[in-house]
């Protein structure tokens, strides 16, 4: 249930509220918002008994009862979009983001010279893979601990924030270490274990949806690295599995307006994964923002030919240069900035 309090509660009537909460074994999330305070009580079942009970307190102004199986990334909980500072960049605020940068870091020369391109483009978070998930055994894993710090390296001489994904619950400290988003790619959505161990970490997280989940899955799955204490959740639509076969996936766009409805999360689009081909990711990028995405995450690589990883998808240091120029006025039109 949400306990919404009128504007002249007390920090006195906010722990009062929280005490009663935990002596019944229920769990309290504070949300401070511009117009009014809210308390999440988090716990199964409801108890109707409960919401009379804090309905009839003069400092509450009423009890919304949330049915929904996920609590506090629902957007009953908080009704503003929450908004993620990450180094001189927040994402989910007025200005969408752009994340870019290789598939996979393959060496340093490689990592470097997409770097320094994409920010003189306009992307403002360095994207780039230490360890790669494959169906096969045999194709290329990253290069681990090395990719790290090679990532973390590059965002000391370029000054952008990075963001990498984390596999293992083993890896977690370690790559938190070095990123400042961890990313939870679509094999692992589910993966229940990892999703508890991000959440306990003081990074912001970056959820993929799982390639045929549904949208009440995957919120579901943020609730999971809520419930661990870490709020700064930001979501990320990459395509889901259909019969089609002409794309890699297909870009369930209609899930980003959809999202921004049920949560208050950010939603960050990938149109590289989404697709699978180069030559679409620029129109699929700018439809989703203009659908109301609050970024992009985009592969880019010098010699996308050459490139270990996903070449196929991967936009050339040009191609991304001319779609960083298109975006702007699809944002304005949509009363946003890029």
């Amino acid at each position: 249930m949400i306990i919404i309090l009128r504007k002249n509660a007390t920090e006195e009537n906010i722990q009062a509220i929280t005490q009663h909460l935990e002596s019944h074994g229920y769990g309290a999330h504070l949300s401070r918002g511009v117009e009014c305070t809210i308390v999440g009580a988090i716990g199964s079942p409801e108890s109707l008994e409960m919401a009379e009970h804090f309905e009839s307190l003069p400092y509450v102004e009423r009890v919304i009862p949330i049915l929904k199986p996920y609590k506090l990334v629902s957007r009953e909980a908080h009704p503003e979009n929450s908004e993620i500072p990450v180094g001189p960049v927040t994402i989910g605020g007025l200005q969408a983001v752009v994340m870019a940068g290789p598939c996979t870091v393959e060496s340093w020369d490689q990592l470097m010279t997409t770097a320094w391109a994409v920010k003189e483009a306009g992307a403002t978070i360095l994207r780039g893979g230490a360890f790669k998930p494959s169906t096969s055994p045999y194709s290329f894993h990253g290069l681990g601990e090395e990719g790290l710090q090679m990532l973390a390296a590059a965002r000391s001489e370029t000054g952008l924030p990075v963001i990498t994904e984390v596999m293992d619950t083993r890896d977690v400290e370690m790559v938190a270490r070095y990123a400042d988003i961890l990313q939870i790619g679509t094999r692992n959505m589910a993966n229940f274990s990892l999703l508890k161990a991000v959440g306990q970490v003081n990074k912001p997280v970056m959820l993929k949806r799982g390639w045929a989940s549904k949208i009440e899955e995957w919120l579901q799955a943020a609730e999971y690295i809520a419930l661990e204490g870490n709020q700064e959740i930001i979501l990320c639509e990459r395509g889901i599995r259909t019969f089609e076969t002409y794309t890699r996936n297909t870009v369930d766009i209609n899930a980003i307006p959809a999202v921004k409805e049920l949560s208050h999360l950010p939603v960050i689009l990938d149109p590289s994964q989404g697709t699978g081909k180069a030559a679409l990711v620029g129109p699929v990028s700018r439809a989703g923002i203009a659908a109301g995405a609050d970024g992009l995450i985009i592969e880019v690589h010098p010699n996308p030919a050459e490139a270990i990883k996903d070449g196929p998808q991967s936009l050339t240091i040009e191609t991304f240069r001319q779609l960083m120029a298109e975006l702007p006025p699809i944002a304005r039109a949509v009363g946003r900035t890029i």
